[in-house]
């Protein structure tokens, strides 16, 4: 009698399958079901499986998927734009109780890879380690610390039309005129955004689009902000939004030099905006290792919905495949590239 060798599992002799581990994975990055809840949904129905035990599934998977994640990094450093942006996920220290504070940064390229990286701080050394030299546009808001990236004279600061709105959107209560004028002036510049949108225009029409349309009515806000910045008190609410579309006025405008550029920074909120929700029901993410983790499942799924397509199933059909892929054609297995993977 002779027994046939066990088909391929994603974690070596480990007993789960690639659906129950693509279930773990999407109802804890994508659904936002923190691994104590699922193991509780799983007592209630008459499996028993620890929550150190989901821990360790998920702590296998991110180890597996890893080399997805580095590709899609690669391919980002070498695209002509990113948008970045990063949020804070309360982490422990170690096995202690004590909390402090990491933080998960996105990067997003054209080509829809979004890979989350995650520092134990907030400092320059989070996006300086992971940018390096990169010599594209980064998209991203006003915060400090990327001026270390812009410094070294490779990559070219593109400001946020949306972070700027929203201090002149603060500012109505103390300066209702000034305020809605200037919102008015900054929809019109979204108005042009809208009909390029509506158009379908291609990169070159979009730039022509915008230096003819968009660069009038923004010589008209510069004159207003000048204006305006003799007049009210710097420290207002509105003295504030003034001083800071001044000192971002040469990265707010740089977007009307080319197409692929876009007018704010909202795709990368709204990348992080799963996290957001995520952190409300996991609290936290354990210790920084717990961190590092998150963060390849998350670019894992953010990927996915860019994409349009569904994190389960990719899930599912990717763990089972990648530990026999030949790893000169990872690519094939991105996300972006899932569909045309023959599966």
């Amino acid at each position: 009698m002779v027994i046939a060798d066990l088909p391929a599992r994603p974690i070596e002799q480990g007993r789960p399958g690639e659906g129950l581990l693509a279930h773990v994975l999407t109802s804890n990055y994508c659904d936002h079901q923190p691994l104590h809840r699922q193991e509780a949904i799983f007592q209630r129905h008459g499996v028993q499986i620890a929550r150190s035990t989901l821990c360790d599934w998920v702590g296998e998977c991110a180890t597996l998927l890893t080399p997805l994640v580095t590709e899609m990094r690669r391919q980002i450093l070498q695209s002509q734009k990113l948008h970045t942006d990063d949020t804070p996920v309360p982490a422990r220290h170690g096995s202690g109780k004590e909390v402090h504070k990491g933080f998960l940064w996105t990067y997003i390229d054209p080509a829809n890879n979004v890979v989350f990286d995650y520092s134990s701080g907030h400092s320059r050394e989070g996006p300086v380690r992971f940018l390096g030299d990169y010599a594209g546009y980064v998209q991203a808001d006003a915060y400090k610390d990327y001026d270390a990236i812009f410094a070294k004279g490779h990559a070219t600061e593109v400001g946020c039309w949306a972070h700027t709105r929203r201090k002149f959107f603060d500012a109505q209560a103390s300066e209702p005129a000034r305020a809605t004028e200037m919102l008015a002036r900054i929809g019109d510049l979204y108005g042009v955004e809208h009909r390029a949108k509506e158009e379908s225009l291609d990169r070159e029409q979009i730039k022509l689009l915008r230096q003819k349309e968009s660069r009038p009515i923004l010589d008209g806000i510069e004159t207003r902000l000048e204006q305006w910045a003799t007049e009210v008190l710097p420290k207002s609410p509105m003295g504030q939004a003034i001083g800071y579309a001044r000192a971002q006025w040469q990265a707010l405008t740089r977007y009307t030099e080319d197409g692929i550029l876009s007018i704010d920074n909202n795709l990368a909120e709204r990348v992080l905006r799963m996290v957001a929700i995520g952190r409300k029901n996991w609290l936290f993410v354990g210790h920084d290792n717990g961190g590092r983790r998150a963060a390849v499942i998350y670019s894992l799924v953010a990927s996915c919905k860019l994409c349009g397509i569904d994190p389960f199933a990719y899930l599912r059909d990717t763990l089972i495949r990648i530990s026999t892929h030949p790893a000169s054609r990872i690519e094939e297995l991105l996300p972006r590239n899932w569909k045309l993977s023959g599966r």
